[in-house]
């Protein structure tokens, strides 16, 4: 059924946009943005946003590379969307100039910082979307996100069938993992203990499978805080029923250097779970090509952690070498 439905999202997505499409208008942050036609070169200064456009179809003429060693800045969930192309990778800052230089038809900023003044200068240039109106840099969830590319792009309904196929995913995990509904867990960057809010996608992905923030970081969030700082000292606020250590691969030995780390109960229940820097990825892009590869690979590590038997190890922390002192050798 899977193949399927990733058959069916193909066929869409390869379908060209319709001139009834257009116009389309978005509100957001700086006000409005209207579309009169489908946009054909594309640039995408969104450190997360060129995964979205190609599950669209839509291969950017241009993108923002955030991290990773892939070509053109796409991980290996995008490569085959990506097939031949291309894109001009842009690092670092937002480059007015340069933009204009490449004389896009469309410019998309949602999870890019974009500030008021770079969209007085982008737009222009040409259309250009920051975030929705309320949701802030970087709070958007990857359903709207999708959506709103899908409508400026003209491709609508490939993002609702990509959001209806992921969403309908997720409610079958929730429905098979009833003692995950209300648990408390946390995602967490190994190099420096902060944790995750739900304003954050990657604590939106957590909510979505059903379970809540610790009470610490859940009070971050209420308070527009995206990521909470937790000092080394005191590692209250990531107690959780279960902590998923994101790592971009130099995180394991700080792990375990941590003096406080064993009074938390994950630790002492078996309940970490070590994300190695491919899942780390996924998590951090949270688009509809890196959550397939986010769920085969994280909800595994849940069910080991979350199975209520602190013998049972989880998969990822033993071979990452993060396990408690005294748990069993035996591989």
């Amino acid at each position: 059924m899977r193949l399927l439905s990733l058959l069916l999202l193909v066929c869409l997505a390869a379908l060209p946009a319709r001139a009834s499409d257009f116009p389309v208008t978005l509100d957001h942050l700086y006000g409005s943005t209207t579309v009169t036609q489908e946009p054909k070169r594309v640039v995408s200064l969104s450190f997360i946003g060129h995964d979205f456009l190609l599950s669209l179809g839509v291969v950017p003429h241009a993108l923002r590379k955030w991290y990773g060693p892939h070509p053109y800045g796409v991980w290996p969930w995008g490569q085959a969307a990506l097939g031949a192309g291309q894109p001009i990778v842009m690092q670092g800052e937002i480059d007015i100039e340069a933009i204009a230089a490449m004389e896009p038809d469309l410019i998309v900023g949602q999870w890019s910082g974009m500030t008021a003044r770079d969209y007085a200068l982008l737009s222009q240039i040409a259309p250009t979307l920051p975030p929705a109106p309320g949701a802030g840099d970087y709070g958007m969830r990857w359903q709207d996100m999708l959506l709103r590319l899908g409508q400026v792009t003209g491709r609508a309904e490939v993002a609702e069938a990509n959001i209806a196929d992921l969403d309908a995913r997720l409610q079958a995990i929730r429905a098979a993992h009833p003692e995950w509904q209300g648990a408390s867990a946390v995602m967490v960057w190994a190099g420096t203990s902060g944790a995750y809010t739900a304003q954050d996608i990657r604590g939106k992905f957590l909510i979505d499978l059903g379970f809540a923030m610790p009470e610490a970081v859940r009070a971050q969030g209420l308070l527009n805080q995206s990521y909470v700082t937790v000092g080394d000292e005191d590692l209250a606020d990531l107690d959780a029923d279960a902590l998923i250590w994101l790592d971009a691969g130099a995180g394991i030995d700080r792990i375990n250097r941590l003096p406080l780390r064993p009074f938390l109960r994950a630790y002492a229940e078996g309940r970490e779970i070590y994300s190695d820097m491919m899942l780390s990825a996924a998590l951090s892009h949270s688009s509809p090509l890196s959550l397939s590869y986010a769920l085969d690979t994280l909800v595994p590590l849940l069910e080991q952690a979350m199975d209520g038997a602190p013998t049972t190890e989880v998969s990822s922390s033993r071979a990452a070498g993060i396990l408690p002192k005294g748990a069993s050798d035996d591989s």
